[in-house]
């Protein structure tokens, strides 16, 4: 496993890391805490040390077995988590000092921890962005022992953009993957700048980039890749980066066709944002061992070539850009 820094909180943290949205349950699964701990101690015995979670999955479940399984470690990992999702209706008048407290002082108990590594507000309004009243309540927190660094989990390049003026901020937590290649433009030049640390998320589009998602593929009704497609229940560019699935699916083929058959597509897909240096981490999720073993494999040190990092453009270019670039 390679290290890399995470801007400016100094931490060295893994650069693939583990996403817990559906570890142990989500995604149309209850949770089971056998399977949860299973996944997280195999991350960490295979040099994972940032883990990332949020009070939302499975209604902080995912909190509890994170911070259980990070109390029995003796090494240390880096516990980032993240707030506001639970604010209904979720729209900037709902955002208060006092909620967004109790929701981190939730999180403490859920974990179990002493102190949050990393507190992340959770894709708010826009207009949260300019509220200094809200990362004022961070500066506090850090002051108070309850949290080491705070960040934001964006949707929109903009919205990165607008975070990076408060000195609190230490990370922005984006989507950044072979269908979505828009934060490379602006917004990691000025992260690297101001010592921002990047966190990667969604980096298989929602199992897109895997390949293993068909035309046939059924999913549950309680997966966000059925309800979830046209933005019924939160942004639709987290499902699968917000591609139409039939212009994806030629997409891939496309990428396939050019790899040949003795490339993994969705380990080209993860050793294509580690090409980026700006990139400090990227979490994909696993639900299951053979997926978490393979997302670690993709940290190898063997670089993509050129060759390879120009068809990854191409197909961008080609297919996905005109359906995803001007919206996020």
């Amino acid at each position: 496993m390679n290290y890399r820094k995470l801007g400016k909180t100094g931490f060295e943290i893994s650069e693939i890391g583990l996403g817990t949205w559906q570890v142990g349950g989500g995604w149309g699964k209850p949770f089971d805490p056998k399977i949860a701990e299973e996944l997280l101690h195999t991350a960490f015995d295979n040099g994972v040390n940032f883990v990332d979670t949020a009070d939302v999955y499975d209604a902080g479940l995912s909190e509890a077995a994170v911070g259980k399984a990070v109390r029995e470690r003796s090494e240390k990992i880096y516990v980032a988590t993240k707030c506001g999702r639970r604010i209904q209706p979720h729209v900037n008048e709902s955002y208060t000092v006092d909620k967004l407290r109790r929701h981190v002082e939730d999180s403490l108990r859920n974990t179990g921890l002493d102190r949050l590594d990393l507190i992340q507000l959770h894709c708010p309004p826009e207009a949260v962005y300019q509220r200094d009243e809200i990362f004022e309540l961070f500066e506090n927190l850090k002051a108070e022992g309850k949290i080491a660094a705070m960040g934001v989990s964006v949707e929109q390049v903009k919205e990165g953009l607008s975070a990076i003026k408060y000195d609190i901020v230490s990370t922005i937590q984006v989507i950044f993957n072979v269908f979505r290649q828009k934060p490379n433009e602006v917004l990691f030049r000025n992260a690297q700048k101001n010592e921002i640390g990047i966190i990667v998320r969604v980096p298989l589009a929602s199992g897109l980039l895997s390949g293993k998602i068909t035309p046939e593929t059924t999913f549950s009704k309680d997966d966000h890749r059925y309800f979830n497609r046209e933005g019924k229940a939160f942004d639709k560019g987290e499902t699968f980066s917000g591609v139409p699935l039939e212009i994806a699916f030629e997409a891939i083929e496309e990428l396939k066709r050019e790899l040949g058959a003795d490339q993994s597509l969705a380990e080209f897909a993860l050793k294509w944002i580690l090409m980026f240096p700006e990139v400090s981490t990227v979490i994909p999720g696993a639900s299951k061992l053979s997926q978490l073993e393979s997302n670690i494999q993709a940290s190898d040190g063997v670089p993509l070539t050129s060759a390879q990092m120009a068809i990854a453009k191409e197909v961008y270019e080609k297919y996905i850009k005109k359906e995803v670039h001007l919206q996020w």
